[in-house]
Formats: C-alpha cells, structure tokens, sequence
C-alpha cells in the first residue's frame, strides 16, 4: 500500500485517514491527475421562497446563538432572549443540563417587580424628607408594609413564572428536566459553561450498480451530504463499460470499442464530479489505491485529497450489458447461479493489474468487509424489487441496479448479524429508471445544479483537463445529460410513510423506524416520562418504512414490509407484516405476524409491493392497503374474531408509490393512490362496508407522496406540486361519493419527498436538504439544519401539543416540539439517546463525500 494514500482507516485529527486497507498488503497507489481549476463552486446558498405569500428565507444570522429561537408570541414554553435565532441546531443531552439551572432562574432575574421596587426606593426617600422628623416613625411603618406587599407580590410572579417553565418543560423534555431537578444547586455565573456537543453529521455509504447511477437517482441528496461535511463513500460494483464505445450518437458508429478504455473515461468523470461537488474544482486531485477485500480481490480507492472524507471505491465488476435481457455472466446471473463467479473488469488506468472473479458469497463478503471499514450511520442503494411495467413485463429498471441492491440486502444483513462493535444504520432505497415516467419532483434550481454535475461528468467540453487518452468524461451521455428526465427528479422507493411517530392516551410518545433490519422503538412514558431507546424489536429483515395505528382499545400496531431470501434464488420473498402492543402503553409487543403477499411469485413482478396503508374506520375495523407489482390496489381487513380477510382487489391503474389511507368525521374509511397524471381514491359508503369502486378525484399530477389526515369532517390530503416543490393540500368528503374541495398551494422551500401534518404544523424536506416547517396559514416557512433519512412524523400530544421527529444522517432520532397555535415555533431539537459511534471510532469522523444511483449510459 502506498504510504500516501488517505484511505478509510483510522483518521488524524485533521480528517486525513491513516492506516491499512481491507486484508492483505496492499500495492502502491498511483496518483491523481491535475486537472484545470476553472469551474465555479456550487451553490450553497439556501434558496429563496416562491410563493407570493411567503417571505423570502433569510437564513441565520452569524451573530446570533445557534440554539435558540426568536421571540414571539408567548405561545411555546421555552422562553428566548430576543438576540437569539428562531431555529435550533440539535442539542446533546449533556448541553441542555448544563443549561437547565440559568433556564430555570431566568425568569427571578428579568421580573418587572424588581425594577419598580428600585424605582418606588427613590421616591420613599424623596418622601421622607419632605415629611420631616413628625413623619418618620409612621413612614417608616408605610414602608415596611409596603415593603412586605411588595415582596409578597414579587414571590408570587416569581413562583408563577417557574412552575409555569418548569411545568412547560416537563411536558417538552422529560429527561433534561429530571436531570436537573437531580441538581438543583445553581452554578456560579463565573464558572466556565461547556460549550455545546456538535451535531454528529453521520456517515454515508452508497452502493450503487454502474458509475453514474448516484449522480442520475441520488442526487441531490449526494451533494447535501458533501455540503453538509458529512462523511461519504460511494461504492460502484461493477466497472460500467457497456459496449466499450465512449462516443456519442454520432461517433458511435466510427468508434472503435474499448471496454477498459470507457470504464476509465467513467472513472475520470465520476472523480471530476465528485471533485466539483465537493470543491468547485473538478480537477482537484485524489490518491488512488489498490485495497485488498475481505472477499479476495482488489479493490481501488480513492480519496480527495483536499476533501479526505470523500471517498469513491471501485470493485470493478463486469456488468450485464444488457437493461432486460438474459445476460448469464452479471450480477443477475450470479445471483441466480447461472454462473459460478463472475469476472472482473478492469478500467485501463486503475491501480489494480491482477484480475479476479467473486463468488456470489465473496460480493456478500467484500461488501460486508466495506461496511466494518467505514461503519456507516446510513447505507443508501437502489431498489431492490423495482417491479415491471404491467404491459410488456419488462424490468422498469436496469438488472445490474436491483440485483446490486439485493447483494446489499444480503450484506447489511450479514453485518447487523455477525458485527457488533458498530453503529445502528439506517437504510434508503431510490427508485431507478421508473422517475422518467413520473412528475418532476425538483424545483428548476435544484434540477439545473443536478444537470451540471451530469455535464461535468458527461465530459460536455472535451477539454482533456484529466490527461488521459481513455478521455475525461461518459460521451455515451453528452447529447442528452439529463437522460430521460432523471434529473428533474429523485424519488425515494421505500420509508415515505409519515405516521411512524405517534401519542398514546396518557401523552406518551412512541416513535418506530427500522435500524439494522430491525425496527427500532424509542418511547417516553406520558408528557415527563424519560426517553428511552433505541430498543430493537426482535425480528429481522425489515424493510425501510413502518407505519403505526391505534387500534380501539387503544393499542398501537405497527405495519411494515419484511424481505426474506431462503435456500434457493427463487425463495426471495416480501411480505406484510405487523406487531401489536400487548396491552395499551406497554413496551411489550406480539412477534412479528405476517399477513403474507399478494405476490405469488419474485418472478412475476419482482416482489413489487409498496409499504402497508393501514386505518381504522369507526367500527373500530382494522384494514391494510398495499399497491401491487400489476399497480393496482390489494387489501386486507381484519375480521371481528381477529382473523384476517384475502388479498382482495379493489381496482385502479397505473398507482406508483404507496397508498394513503384516514378515516373521516363520520367513521368512513378513505384510501388514496397517485398516479403518473392525478389522485385517485376509494371510500366506504358506510363504516365497516366495503371500500367502493376506485374514483377520479380530478386534482392535478402530483410527485408521489401523499399522506392523509382525517379533519374538518372528511380527510385532508397534501402533496407536492410537480417541478416546483410547493406544497398542496385539499379537502375530501365522502357523502355520496368522493368530493374534492379547497385546493390550496401553501408555498414552502421547495425540497421533495413526504410532508407530514398535524394541527397547524406541516414539516417537510426542503431544497438543501433541511427540514423546513410552517405553523401558521401565511406565516413564512422555517428551515432547521437537520439532514435526515426518509420522512418525518409528526402527532398530537394532547390536545394543545404537537411533537415532530426526524432520524438523522447519524441513525439518531431528534424529536422537538411546539404549541399547537398559529404562529408557534419549534423547540430545540432533542436527540434521544447517546451519540450514534462505537468507542473505537472518533466521533465526529471528519467529512465523506459519497455518491450513488442508476446509471443511464449502460444500455
């Protein structure tokens, strides 16, 4: 190994990565190119609000405290100075208690009474001498019960103002506040306060099938990441080199092949985008070197050198060649055990000189080996189980891209099972070529910065800044960048679900998310209970994305997805699957029951099913909705005996994403689905009939995310105004069929994915990444600093709080909360729970830069 490569071993405290590689000894690195320095740095900035109701974001300003808020109305109970800025970063447990004490004797030191008693002391003395010698014994007696009312007076604001704080911040944050009652001796006003613990940025890890698949599906969510400093690795499985001609259209014919030469020219143009992404430069330049595998090839890694956290890591495999078609020596092939191993290809100017071949249990390995390097908080990869299209049967996506996913599947498995000494890890899923027949999700700004990476890598001006003869850059893509709309868009294929967070009867907070294949439970008991968790449930193989119900009785169930493998390739299975509190507010929950699939078969739609829709209507019947591989709608409802119904059909086309379902002011049951073009929805006549025939509901195209609340008598939707970001909602009413009324644009920050909404509160992601939240009708929207994975929740605590939480890039739920009042602001995010980093790795690590997605030039 060489001695300057900037690896993913132990890192010095400048962020630059020291130590060995994966196995053996490891070869000399070769190093980067020194390309031109031209391109202008992307851009930062958050962007501006659209809406004409809305005032455009002005940001934070630098002077102010970055964990407080604004002043307001007095209608949250955590009291700011007027200098600090109006949104939180996340707070450590430590930080808050180191703060509780000032918290609590604030409101002694600023009460009124204390000025006006100075003020009435001047005039007394004024008094006295006015009166003489005569009046002093009597004025004297004035004074004193004067005085004493005064005092009385006093004590009695004082005590009003810390039982209302006190009483306020138990409802809010039970553990900080136990804590310090733990320690009620203030702390002298000298002594030095620790500064507060840094959010944990986390740490990425993309798997992505072919070299420019991150840049196509997972951007821009790749580029927060490296703007947000966060750590990340992409990791490319297979070189890439399609048919070997790095032309385009029109060269294509008069260009001589060359596989090793267009897995290069991929390399490089992946490495200058990354670069520009990370630096504004893309000819900043890296270390490359050769890593040996646990699965006993070589692999190249290669590290920015002025970003050491961003790391790309090239396994070199060869590729199908082919998006449908029957390719025995591929990833599919060696998947199914059409064939024993599967070769590599290597790029003409990698470090790497001596072939190998994998096993499939050896790609299983070599990944796993990958993760216990790096020892990712979020693991991001394509979809698995991207379905076909119900006309042709035609894969909607490339072979290599679901079954590298699945390779995934098998190898975070086998590290949640066999590795202990790592961090909890979250998993997200993006959908592949399936976002070109769908509504643009990104505003243009977004769309457009995603475009010039797409350019820089596409090699758009030939300008040969990498010097290499293979070229700097993919020409397969030159004449269309964009590729077939993947640019407008990014869609995540699983955890869209906006309903894991959730309030019992005596205003506990239950909070469900899947960590390490498992679902994770995070509970306070009642509104001054303390937090606990993450507590595993047991159970593996859980797929991204639950979703919770309260049942009758109170309990709360829990829906998900669960993938199983079994002996042979064709025993690859999904299937729905629910747990149920064992009694109301108990941490105890049933095994796992599934209520099977309506997929007979992995071959016939690649197990295509979406995460369970699930609502009680006013019977108290209990029914979950998935949208099955054919995108229709499929069903299950519980019977009165606890047993459970068939799969039944109920109809609809063209559905894409997963259903929404709420039950509205009279008991009703409503579902509703989107499709490429509008809304569609079905509702029961009457509270335990049947779901009636699928209904138009005449809105416009919108992005695929819908989440449904039952209000104002019917059910209220939101969603996304396609190209734009905005956010949408409208009123539906069932009497005599579905109704349509209210359509309203809210505005918003742009951004994509799930917007989650509960009383005046609606959070969603934002352009940049953020969390953005808005708390009142023309109030302009908020932006936090949190990046996260997945969507976010949100309930009703009680009838006059709202609670809000995220899991963030570190795997770490953060969790805050506001009145439930117009015009409300947030608290400080709270995370629950230690930080998310075994001992043997620094915490915070110093930043990644990762990429993955589905890649467009391999045919």
């Amino acid at each position: 190994m060489s001695d300057s490569w900037q690896g993913p071993g132990a890192r010095d405290p400048q962020g630059a990565s020291t130590g060995s590689g994966w196995g053996q000894q490891a070869r000399p690195s070769e190093q980067g190119q020194q390309p031109d320095r031209a391109p202008r740095q992307g851009r930062q900035q958050p962007y501006p609000a659209r809406d004409a109701r809305q005032q455009p974001y002005q940001g934070h300003r630098q002077e102010r405290h970055a964990y407080a808020h604004p002043p307001r109305q007095h209608v949250h109970p955590h009291p700011h100075p007027p200098e600090q800025a109006h949104q939180a970063e996340p707070r450590t447990e430590s930080a808050e208690r180191a703060e509780a004490p000032e918290a609590q004797t604030s409101a002694p030191e600023t009460a009124a009474p204390e000025v006006d008693a100075e003020t009435s002391g001047s005039r007394r003395q004024a008094r006295r001498r006015a009166r003489g010698k005569d009046g002093v014994r009597d004025g004297a007696r004035d004074g004193a019960r004067r005085r004493r009312r005064r005092r009385g007076g006093l004590l009695k604001v004082v005590a009003f103002c810390v039982v209302t704080a006190v009483g306020s911040l138990i409802l809010l944050r039970g553990n900080e506040l136990l804590d310090r009652l733990g320690t009620p001796t203030a702390p002298d006003k000298a002594a030095e306060t620790p500064a507060p613990e840094p959010p944990d940025p986390g740490r990425v890890l993309q798997v992505i099938a072919h070299p420019d698949d991150d840049l196509y599906f997972m951007n821009p969510d790749l580029r927060y990441s490296i703007s947000a400093g966060s750590p990340v690795t992409s990791v490319y499985l297979t070189s890439g080199e399609a048919d070997g001609i790095n032309a385009g259209s029109a060269k294509a014919a008069t260009t001589k092949p060359d596989k090793p030469a267009y897995a290069e020219a991929r390399q490089n143009g992946i490495r200058a985008a990354y670069a520009k992404m990370a630096t504004g430069d893309r000819g900043s330049p890296w270390t490359r070197t050769v890593v040996p595998t646990k699965g006993g090839g070589h692999a190249e890694v290669d590290v920015l050198m002025a970003k050491p956290q961003v790391n790309l890591v090239w396994l070199q495999l060869r590729e199908a060649g082919t998006v449908y078609e029957t390719a025995p020596n591929s990833l599919h092939g060696l998947w199914d055990g059409k064939i024993p191993r599967l070769d590599s290809m290597l790029a003409s100017g990698t470090p790497v000189k001596q072939p190998f071949s994998y096993s499939k249990d050896q790609v299983v390995q070599t990944l796993v080996g990958i993760l216990e390097q790096y020892r990712p908080t979020t693991v991001r990869s394509q979809d698995p189980t991207p379905g076909r299209y119900p006309d042709t049967k035609r894969y909607t996506d490339h072979q290599d891209h679901f079954y590298g996913a699945r390779f995934v599947q098998l190898a975070t498995a086998a590290y949640a099972k066999d590795v202990t000494d790592r961090p909890h890890f979250a998993v997200q899923n993006y959908a592949g070529y399936i976002n070109g027949s769908l509504p643009s999700a990104l505003d243009p700004d977004e769309a457009k910065e995603k475009l010039d990476i797409l350019g820089t890598y596409a090699w758009l001006d030939r300008q040969n800044h990498c010097n290499s003869p293979a070229g700097c850059g993919d020409l397969k893509i030159s004449d269309q960048p964009g590729g077939n709309r993947w640019s407008d868009s990014i869609n995540y294929a699983r955890g869209t679900s906006t309903n894991w967070l959730t309030s019992d009867a005596q205003q506990g907070l239950w909070a469900f998310k899947v960590l390490d294949g498992q679902v994770a439970v995070w509970h306070r008991a009642g509104p001054a209970g303390r937090w606990k968790g993450p507590d595993l449930l047991p159970g593996t193989g859980m797929d991204p994305g639950v979703s919770t119900v309260t049942l009758a009785d109170g309990r709360t169930a829990v829906f998900g997805t669960r993938t199983s493998f079994g002996a042979k390739p064709t025993d690859y299975r999904r299937e729905v699957v629910h747990a149920v509190q064992k009694q109301p507010g108990a941490e105890q929950f049933t095994e796992w029951q599934s209520l099977g699939t309506p997929e007979t078969a992995d071959e016939n739609w690649t197990s295509d099913i979406s995460a369970p829709a699930v609502s009680v209507d006013g019977t108290g019947q209990l029914a979950a909705y998935v949208r099955d591989g054919a995108a229709g709608l499929r069903g299950r409802v519980q019977q009165p005996d606890g047993s459970w119904g068939p799969w039944e059909k109920y109809g609809g086309t063209d559905l894409h994403g997963s259903p929404a379902t709420a039950t509205d002011g009279a008991g009703r049951r409503m579902v509703f689905a989107a499709t490429s073009k509008s809304v569609v929805g079905w509702t029961q006549p009457t509270p335990g009939a049947p779901l009636g025939q699928v209904t138009a509901t005449g809105l416009p195209d919108t992005t695929l995310p819908l989440t449904a609340d039952g209000r104002e008598g019917g059910v209220r939707l939101w969603f996304r105004k396609p190209g734009s970001g905005n956010v949408r909602t409208a009123l539906i009413t069932g009497e005599g069929g579905l109704k349509v009324s209210q359509m309203t644009d809210l505005g918003g920050l742009q951004g994509f994915g799930s917007v989650t909404a509960s009383g005046h509160l609606l959070a969603g992601r934002t352009a940049g990444g953020q969390l953005g939240s808005e708390s009142g009708s023309g109030r302009p929207w908020e932006r936090s600093p949190l990046l996260f994975v997945g969507a976010p929740s949100s309930t009703m605590t009680g009838k006059g709080l709202v609670s809000l939480a995220v899991v963030g890039l570190d795997a770490r739920l953060y969790v805050t909360s506001s009145a439930d009042v117009p015009n409300a602001h947030l608290a400080p995010w709270q995370p629950v729970g230690p930080r998310n980093a075994p001992p043997s790795l620094p915490s915070p690590v110093s930043p990644t830069s990762p990429a993955s997605g589905p890649a467009p030039a391999a045919p």
